[in-house]
């Protein structure tokens, strides 16, 4: 049981820490996600507000009704919520009481077990120490000290139920530590009982026991694990259901809305058709204008056809008079009839057509707006389709709801819920534009409905005239009928009536001819109509055709003008490097007269000098003939030793003019053969750049040409450079030739002098050692160059980088102005609203205007009405007596009257205030709107700041780069020349070289060199960087400069062209305009001409703007690159200078110790060397000394000791020079690899440092937004705070006056200091703890203090509500009483003046008196005598507050009355108020209503007036007619009534509506304060819940069941989405019928109407129509010819144009392929000639240097073998004197104990064997064997080690003495003649394993080595032969710089050597030198 209640104790324990833990990050969490919550509810419904605003009355009541039931559904959800969590707090706290008691019980068993453990401990501990009897056991003192453990810190106080949820963390700390320490001993218990078992020899039962104890840990660390495991899924499973509760309440809310906008849209349609669609904004210009034109002209046709007509119908009555007896004319008229009616047929036929056409055209027009505009919108379509694209819209949703409900359990909701947000934004979007589509639709439907009304008008009329033709033919057969009567009669009349007969019959063929031709013409105008849309339609997609092709062409056209541009460039270099060479021409040409002149001279000087050598081997040959006899006879040398000397140095100088003078010839050869390769490269420079200069002036057309030049120009230079190769091989060929014949020559001379030859060694030597420096140097030079050529390819290729970065920079520029734009358009529509608010404002202000007045009236009236009663009154008092009934009824009802008006003033005066209030927080708002604008156009000048700020760094960046292209071009062309400059004069800067690496190399010996390089290195490095910034600098000024001269100079000329173009446009249209008015032949052909020289100059002008727009994209594109070069740069710059300060700082920091180790181990290292070469230079002048003894003492001619010595010391010298040099070389080398390694990784890092940084801003900028909104809710919660805060002090300041007032009353005059109120001191106390308030939310750390603040907040929350009440209550009982009192308080306010100065008066007086008593004791009595006077007032004042303060009583009570009735009147007052509006509105209809009439009456009495003439002129048989058209006149007015009844009725119901509306915008808000209320209650009890989430394994399965829940619920939705779609469906159906039932009425009604007006005008005109549409009929065929003429015109016109335009883009697209191919061409054969020569060129300049080097080294080297063999041979088996005897006298000067070593050694000089040695000795001493194997080894027959190897260094540390004598005894061996071996066999004399053969030297040389370099293995090295002994030859390998000679090899086996170490990048400088240090 105790277990299990551990068990429990400290899972629960684990629990109840990690919900505190997590406690203050999840209210953190959940106090920000309910906030974000709140903000987006009331960000919708303000956005919502201003939308409905601008719709109809009926929206807005739909969107209210829609908003209300959601409040009412939110509410209702809050309530559920709120009762579900106060059960679930109480079966917590339950839970919580229970484990308590649980806990306590807990808790005392442990104590107990700790007691028990801690005794079983101690008693284990005394049997330890007893049994190890002080091994190192533990003290018992410690151990009880460490268990004692602030056991009285932790009392047990878990008695009280009324626990709070602090204390019960406390105990569950406790708990868990008590738990812990428990543990703790166990374990240590389980130690002692080990230990005590092993010392009694029972280790097993203990091994188990502590296995145990350790699987128990084990165990509790996994339910710990498991629990937090647990607690962590419960708390993602809490945050993922509230997160899909919150989506799914977002998604429910968009659909009713979006219903509800459905609806609204639905109303509005049905409103528009009822009303006839009025108030239809216009849309589409271009199509209003199109139909008013036709319209209009219409009704121009309409008027004339009427004038016509009326001619017609008067030349009719004409004809009729003369013409009544006539039946042709009857059947001609009939004739006429039928025919006009088919032409009128026709007529409206063709409308319909045109009308038809209209409505194809007008989908058309939409369609090129919407391409022009370039904004996908939808097509117009019918409201049906849009109804459908909202249902896959919101099928869309619906898919996405269910995968939103799938994804549930998934961790990405946060993910999905932003997809879900940009999509509901996204179909916002869609949704607004369908809007503004349906309304576009609607314009559309209103304009055809009206132009549909004016068509059916104009078919009405012409029913009209059918039925007075009907009227007509009535008419004629009644006169037929006279007219048989009247022949009779006029029979005398025929005569006339044939010739009339005869023109009547003319005129009617010629009207049958006219129609004939009419009709004709009308088919041939349909046919050329229809063609001429054909046409229209075909040259509608070529035009599309030929925009696509010229946007192709234009692009293809672009590059080209990039390709152009790019080749005028290069032109530009070409020309620029042409004068250079020029330049370098003539400066070549000078040299080469020069150079000429100097040969000449050479070549006298040559045959001088073989003179000169001819007589001075004459000499030679002489003096040797001499010196053979000289030494025959003489013994002495010394003579010819000064004679051989003076002999030498004439040879050396005349060899060394000769070789000067053989350099000069080579160098002058050189420059000559360069001057004529470059010579005729500038000649064919010259040629071709001419070429091109003509070429580019005979224009574009000329390129093709240009290119073939070029390439035909490079094929010569190609062909050119090819033979030039070939003759340069040639005299190659011949100069080697030339040479090897010189060499052999010179062999033969020096074979045939023997003497001279040594002399001739010694010289060679040195020539041999310089000519080895210099190719060394020579090679350096060409690595340098090969690696300055690379990082010039390494620069190129980053400046190409850059370029590509500056373009990317500058298109992020655009996206930036494009965004600055977007938000500029924002920032005007935000500014648009609120100019509407502020109208809506100034509105109001006029209504409260009005208001005032009405009150002012109001008031007027009151006070007349008062003044009237009192009249009354003094009646009756007058006439009391004989009053009657009928006067008191009169007086009471006037009384009730007035109470009546005193209820209406106080409403009024309740209104006054409530719209000052408005006022002022509508000024309020206003100065907000001010202060809002003001900040936006604070930052719209901050934006224009900045981007002119952009555009002046652009341009100042623009300049340096072109700067910048402009110094690498010069640098590329010095690079150039000096390339070829350099060629000549490498040799004079090798030995400038060679001295600099001598002295770099003499001032490394000292010990702190390092440092200074490195820091050398760093300056040098910043000094570069800061010139390079500097050019930068320059070069984006003048980048700059350039681009805005650009930008103007293309500005201004577009500008200019664009003018000139316009000009022509107009001149041109003018001229049509003429040609189509006029038709004279000579104006037509001059226009001709004119169009013709304009158009030509069109031409121009477009070729001058399309280069001006080549050269402005040019630049554009440089400025790109040239700021994509600046960027890179800067980067690049900016890095390094990182790099650089980092490097400093780490060679300060951690360098500084690392130099200072490192100089002195190199101080001591130099230190021991130094020793060494003291040594080493000790036993080179011995062993001279005992050459030169030897010498003297055999009295052979043998090697010049002296040269000896020097070249010894030289060589060594220079092996040590060497050989630093190569290792500060190695070094600095690995460093600035290093460097390099750690420069790429830190550009990797700042990459991606760069771009969390941009991920970083953009969460901050969020998290900003979010921030501020929060900020914006805080200080308005301020602000709201801070005006109770106000109106609570103002309100107890009052009280507090009151009381003030009534104490000054009550009060004595003895007490003058006036005490303050109680109830400032409770204002003050309120303000403290609203601080304190304050300071404790913004101290939101520590748990604890959250509870506590969170019960003072409840407490606070109390307060401030009953304050707030206790403050309403006060303001309205002041505002009610203040009303009444105040002339009360008039009085009672100068009486309290005249006290208040009184006491100012006394107080003065009062001070007086203090300082002055004794003086002023005659004022004393005065003061007493006031004092009496001011008691009795007093008392007086006393009964006047008695009294007050009754009448308050009564006061305060009036007040409790007054505040109900306010209440009934503020109801009342609205009701009336809305009846007034409504009074208002009926008032304006009234009037619109009279209006209406009134225009209705002036028109029926103008109908009157022509009826009445009518009547008068047709009195005769046409009642019956008047009687139909007076009852068709009567139904009409009916009609007239009837809708005019019904309008008014649609508009009460509008005026209900927003009655309505009000009543629910107040419902609504009263809904939001009670949603703030359970919002705030709703976040309470959440931070309840997440302080007792205890149980959440309950939850989880909770959570299941709500998981299903939903899923129903989402399935419900669906259902509900479908339902709702189908409604709207059905709706959308309804509406259509109902618009389709509606038009049919309406074209019933215009048809009625229209019959009405026909049989008014039937009987007026019959006869006239005929005649006039006869007229009419003529003018509209001239009209149609002319309009024919016109069109056939503008036809030709257009189809010229159009095969213009076509034959100019099929050139032009020729033209641009040729063009392509030539380019292509001409750029293959560049890059190709230019690739040829750069090989060529290098190619010949390695053979020619390879070859030099080749037969210098191979010469020198033989001549060197040769006499290095003849040295040896000479120098060997000679032994000096002078060593033999320092070694006797060594012998003696040695100490005893080591003069066998001296013996021993002169043994074996002397030829003594071992054996005999070793006898010899043995009888002195024993010990000196030892001593003698530590140096000998094992003989003197191994291979002599003077190249010491790294093993044999440690001998190095041994004395001089020692390594002297072994370097004697191996040098005195006899050598015995070598044996050959292989190369293969031979080992190389460097250390093992250092390097490998070489397996590329040539056969020839290895022939060579194994001629030469044979040795046997005990070989003594000054006897033997030298190259036995040491080969010259490095015979294994080549080296690193081809055969090397033994002279020349670097010291690596003598001198300590520091390889280089390749450091990886992450370690630094100081690593390196850690390991130099540690070899």
């Amino acid at each position: 049981m105790s277990s299990w209640l551990g068990g429990l104790g400290s899972g629960l324990g684990q629990s109840l820490g990690q919900v505190g833990g997590s406690l203050a990050s999840l209210t953190g969490q959940i106090s920000n996600f309910t906030k974000d919550m709140l903000m987006e509810g009331t960000e919708e419904v303000e956005a919502d507000l201003p939308n409905a605003r601008r719709k109809e009355v009926e929206a807005i009541h739909t969107i209210l009704r829609s908003e209300n039931e959601r409040l009412k559904k939110l509410c209702a959800d809050l309530e559920e919520k709120h009762e579900a969590s106060e059960l679930q707090i109480k079966q917590q706290s339950m839970n919580y009481r229970h484990q308590l008691q649980q806990k306590e019980v807990e808790i005392s068993h442990l104590k107990a077990r700790q007691i028990a453990l801690q005794d079983q401990l101690l008693k284990l501990q005394s049997a330890a120490q007893s049994v190890s009897s002080g091994a190192g056991g533990v003290p018992a003192a410690a151990a009880s000290s460490s268990f004692g453990y602030g056991l009285s810190h932790h009392a047990s106080g878990f008695h009280d139920d009324d626990m709070d949820f602090g204390d019960i963390i406390s105990s569950q700390r406790e708990i868990n530590r008590l738990s812990n320490e428990v543990s703790r001993l166990e374990s240590e218990v389980g130690h002692w009982r080990h230990i005590a078992q092993t010392s009694k020899a029972q280790g097993s039962v203990s091994s188990d026991q502590s296995d145990i104890c350790k699987l128990q840990n084990i165990i509790k660390e996994l339910k710990q694990n498991r629990s937090q495991e647990i607690d962590n899924h419960q708390h993602e499973m809490s945050v993922l259901q509230n997160a899909h509760q919150q989506k799914l309440t977002e998604i429910t809310r968009r659909h009713r809305e979006e219903l509800s906008d459905y609806e609204d849209r639905i109303e509005e349609l049905e409103n528009l058709l009822q009303q006839g669609g009025p108030g239809i904004a216009e849309t589409d210009h271009s199509k209003t204008q199109e139909m008013q034109k036709t319209i209009q002209v219409l009704q121009a046709e309409k008027v004339e056809s009427r004038k016509k007509i009326e001619e017609l119908e008067n030349k009719i009555k004409d004809i009729s008079k003369k013409l009544s007896s006539a039946e042709n004319d009857r059947d001609v008229l009939r004739r006429e009839q039928g025919r006009l009616n088919v032409e009128n047929r026709q007529i409206l036929e063709e409308c319909e057509s045109l009308k038809l056409e209209c409505s194809k055209l007008q989908p058309y027009s939409e369609k090129q707006s919407d391409t022009m505009t370039e904004k996908e919108r939808i097509p117009q379509s019918l409201s049906v389709e849009e109804v459908f694209r909202l249902q896959q819209a919101l099928s869309d949703a619906e898919n996405e709801i269910k995968r939103l409900s799938n994804l549930n359990q998934d961790n990405n909701l946060a993910e999905d819920n932003l997809k879900l947000k940009m999509h509901v934004q996204v179909l916002e979007k869609e949704n607004s534009l369908l809007n503004q589509e349906k309304e576009e639709l609607h314009m559309s439907l209103s304009k055809l409905n009206n132009e549909y009304e004016v068509v059916k008008s104009t078919a009405a009329r012409d029913v009209d005239l059918d039925s007075e033709l009907c009227d007509l033919r009535r008419n004629l057969e009644a006169k037929e009928q006279e007219l048989n009567q009247s022949i009779t009669e006029k029979e005398i009349l025929i005569a006339e009536l044939e010739e009339l007969d005869k023109q009547n019959q003319e005129a009617t063929k010629h009207m049958i001819l006219i129609k004939d031709q009419l009709s004709k013409q009308q088919n041939e105008g349909d046919n050329i109509i229809s063609k001429l849309k054909k046409d229209l339609n075909d040259e509608k997609t070529r035009v599309h055709q030929l925009e696509d092709d010229k946007m192709n062409i234009t692009r293809e056209l672009d590059v080209q003008k990039e390709k152009l541009i790019q080749s005028e460039l290069v032109l530009n270099d070409l020309h620029l490097s042409k004068q250079k060479l020029e330049d370098k021409v003539d400066d070549l040409v000078d040299q080469l007269n020069k150079s000429h002149t100097q040969n000449l001279s050479i070549q006298k000087e040559n045959f001088e000098l073989q003179e000169h050598i001819k007589q001075k081997e004459e000499e030679l040959s002489r003096v040797r003939d001499e010196l053979t006899q000289s030494l025959n006879q003489h013994s002495d040398s010394n003579f010819k030793d000064n004679l051989l000397k003076e002999r030498e140095a004439e040879v050396r100088n005349l060899k060394q003019n000769l070789s000067e003078i053989e350099r000069l010839n080579e160098n002058l050869k050189e420059v000559a053969f360069d001057l004529k390769v470059e010579n005729e490269k500038l000649n064919l420079a010259c040629e071709d750049v001419r070429h091109q200069l003509e070429e580019s002036l005979a224009g574009n057309s000329l390129i093709a040409v240009e290119k073939n030049a070029i390439v035909e120009a490079l094929k010569l230079e190609k062909e050119q450079l090819e033979a030039e190769l070939c003759q340069a091989e040639k005299r190659l060929l011949e100069e080697a030739s030339k040479y090897e014949q010189t060499i052999e020559e010179l062999s033969h001379a020096r074979h045939s002098s023997t003497s001279a030859l040594q002399l001739d060694h010694e010289r060679l030597i040195k020539l041999n050692q310089e000519k080895d420096f210099e190719i060394a140097e020579l090679k350096k030079n060409i690595e340098q160059m090969a690696t300055d050529h690379k990082e010039t390819k390494k620069i190129l290729s980053s400046s190409l980088e850059e370029q590509k970065q500056l373009t990317q920079l500058v298109n992020e520029k655009e996206i930036f102005i494009e965004k600055l734009k977007e938000r500029s358009s924002e920032l005007q529509e935000e500014l648009n609203k609120y100019t509407q608010a502020l109208r809506k404002n100034e509105i109001l202000r006029q209504t409260i205007e009005e208001k005032d007045r009405s009150l002012g009236s109001m008031k007027e009236e009151n006070s007349h009405l008062k003044e009237e009663l009192e009249r009354l009154r003094e009646q009756q008092s007058r006439a009391a007596p004989v009053a009657e009934p009928k006067t008191l009824d009169s007086i009471t009802e006037l009384e009730s009257e007035i109470n009546q008006l005193n209820i209406i003033k106080d409403n009024l005066e309740e209104e006054i205030k409530h719209h000052q209030k408005i006022i002022e927080d509508q000024n309020q708002s206003k100065i907000q709107l001010l202060q809002s604008l003001q900040e936006q156009k604070k930052e719209m000048d901050e934006f224009r700041y900045q981007h002119e700020q952009m555009n002046t760094t652009h341009t100042q960046l623009f300049l340096e780069k072109d700067e910048q292209i402009k110094n690498l071009q010069k640098t590329i062309e010095q690079i150039k020349t000096q390339l070829h400059e350099e060629r000549p004069d490498v040799q004079t800067e090798n030995s400038d070289i060679f001295q600099e690496t001598k002295v770099q190399g003499l001032n490394i010996e000292n010990g702190s060199e390092k440092h200074d390089l490195s820091k050398a290195e760093t300056e040098r490095l910043v000094k570069g960087i800061k010139e390079r910034e500097l050019e930068i600098k320059l070069l984006n000024e003048k980048n700059i400069s350039l681009t805005k001269q650009i930008d103007q100079l293309s500005k201004d000329e577009v500008g200019k062209l664009t003018q000139i173009i316009q000009q022509k446009d107009l001149e041109i249209q003018a001229l049509h305009a003429r040609i189509s008015s006029t038709s004279y032949p000579q104006d037509v052909v001059y226009l001709q001409q004119q169009l013709q020289a304009y158009a030509m100059e069109r031409e121009q002008v477009l070729a001058v703007l399309s280069e001006k727009t080549r050269e402005n994209s040019h630049l554009k594109t440089e400025y790109h690159k040239m700021m994509d070069i600046v960027a890179a740069k800067e980067a690049a710059l900016n890095k390094l200078q990182d790099e650089n300060k980092k490097l400093f700082t780490r060679f300060e920091s951690s360098g500084q110790d690392m130099f200072k180790e490192t100089i002195q181990n190199l101080s001591r290292i130099i230190r021991e060397k130094d020793i060494e070469i003291d040594a080493l230079s000790q036993k080179c002048q011995t062993l001279l000394t005992v050459l030169q003894a030897s010498n003297s003492g055999n009295e052979v001619g043998g090697v010049n000791s002296n040269q000896f010595e020097e070249l010894l010391q030289e060589r060594d010298k220079l092996k040590q020079q060497v050989k630093k040099m190569e290792e500060w070389k190695q070094q600095v080398m690995t460093t600035v690899q290093n460097m390099q390694h750690e420069s790429a990784q830190l550009q990797e890092e700042l990459h991606q440092l760069q771009a969390q940084v941009l991920v970083d801003s953009n969460n901050s900028s969020k998290l900003q937004v979010d921030y501020t909104g929060l900020i914006q809710s805080y200080e308005q919660n301020e602000t709201k705070l801070k005006n109770f805060g106000q109106e609570l002090a103002q309100v107890q300041h009052s009280i507090g006056q009151l009381c003030n007032t009534k104490d000054l009353l009550l009060g004595k005059l003895d007490i003058i200091s006036p005490q303050l109120s109680p109830e400032s001191s409770t204002a003050s106390q309120t303000a403290e703890s609203l601080r304190t308030i304050k300071f404790d939310v913004s101290n939101e750390s520590s748990k604890q203090e959250i509870e506590e603040l969170r019960r003072s907040l409840q407490e606070k929350d109390a307060t401030i509500r009953t304050l707030q009440e206790n403050n309403h209550r006060l303001s309205d009982s002041i505002a009610a009483s203040s009303e009444l009192e105040r002339k009360e308080h008039e009085q009672t306010d100068s009486e309290i003046k005249l006290l208040k100065e009184k006491q100012e008066s006394l107080q003065k007086s009062l001070k007086e008196k203090d300082l002055l008593i004794k003086a002023k004791s005659d004022q004393l009595l005065s003061l007493n005598e006031n004092f009496t006077n001011k008691v009795n007032e007093n008392e007086l004042l006393r009964q006047a507050v008695t009294n007050l303060k009754e009448r308050t009583l009564i006061l305060e009570m009036d007040i409790c009355k007054l505040k109900g009735e306010n209440e009934k009147i503020v109801e009342t007052s609205r009701g009336k108020e809305t009846e007034y509006q409504a009074l208002q509105e009926t008032n304006m209809k009234f009037s619109m209503m009279l209006r209406e009439k009134e225009f209705e009456c002036h028109s029926l009495k103008e109908k009157a007036v022509a009826f009445e003439q009518l009547l008068k002129e047709k009195e005769q048989g046409k009642t019956g007619e008047l009687n139909q058209l007076l009852n068709a006149v009567k139904s009409m007015q009916e009609k007239t009534v009837m809708f005019q009844q019904e309008r008014d009725q649609v508009m009460l119901a509008l005026k209900q509506k927003q009655m309505e509306n009000t009543a629910v915008q107040n419902e609504v808000q009263h809904l939001r304060d009670k949603e703030l209320r359970l919002n705030q209650e709703l976040e309470r009890l959440r931070n309840h819940l997440l302080e007792s989430e205890d149980s959440y394994t309950r939850e989880a399965l909770a959570a299941e069941d709500r998981e299903a829940k939903l899923r129903k619920k989402v399935a419900i939705l669906e259902e509900k989405l479908v339902s709702s779609s189908n409604a709207m469906e059905n709706a959308s159906h309804q509406a259509n019928l109902q618009v389709e039932s509606l038009q049919e009425q309406l074209n019933m009604v215009s048809k009625q109407r229209d019959e009405t007006a026909q049989q008014l005008s039937v009987s007026q005109e019959q006869v006239k129509q005929y005649a006039l549409s006869l007229s009419n009929l003529q003018m509209v065929l001239e009209h149609q010819q002319e309009e024919k003429a016109m069109y056939s015109a503008e036809l030709e016109k257009h189809k010229q144009l159009v095969a213009e335009w076509k034959k100019k883009a099929e050139n032009l697209e020729e033209k641009l392929v040729s063009l392509q191919e030539r380019l292509d061409e001409a750029n293959a054969a560049l890059d190709s000639a230019s690739r040829l020569t750069e090989q060529l060129d290098l190619k010949e300049e390695q053979i020619e240097e390879l070859k030099k080097q080749n037969e210098l080294q191979q010469e020198m080297l033989d001549d060197v073998q040769k006499k290095l063999m003849n040295l040896v041979n000479s120098t060997e088996g000679k032994v000096d004197k002078v060593l033999m005897r320092n070694l006797f006298t060594g012998h003696f000067h040695t100490p005893k104990h080591q003069r066998h070593e001296v013996l021993r050694l002169m043994g074996s000089i002397l030829g003594i064997k071992k054996e005999e040695m070793d006898q010899l000795l043995t009888e002195d001493q024993g010990g000196v064997t030892r001593w003698m194997t530590g140096w000998l080894g094992g003989g003197s027959k191994s291979v002599p080690s003077t190249p010491l190897r790294p093993s044999q260094q440690s001998l190095l540390n041994s004395s001089f003495s020692e390594l002297f004598v072994k370097f004697l005894e191996t040098e005195s061996h006899p050598s015995v003649p070598p044996p050959k071996l292989s190369v293969h066999d031979m080992k190389p004399l460097d250390s093992p394993g250092r390097r490998k053969p070489d397996t590329s030297t040539p056969e020839s040389f290895k022939d060579t080595a194994e001629f030469r370099a044979g040795r046997r293995t005990d070989v003594n090295p000054f006897l033997a032969p030298r190259s036995a002994a040491v080969p010259l030859l490095n015979p294994a390998g080549l080296g690193p710089g081809g055969p090397g000679h033994l002279l020349l090899k670097p010291i690596s086996d003598v001198l300590p050597t520091f390889t280089p170490l390749p450091v990886s990048p992450d370690n630094s400088a100081g690593v390196v030198l850690k390991d130099l240090l540690k070899q």
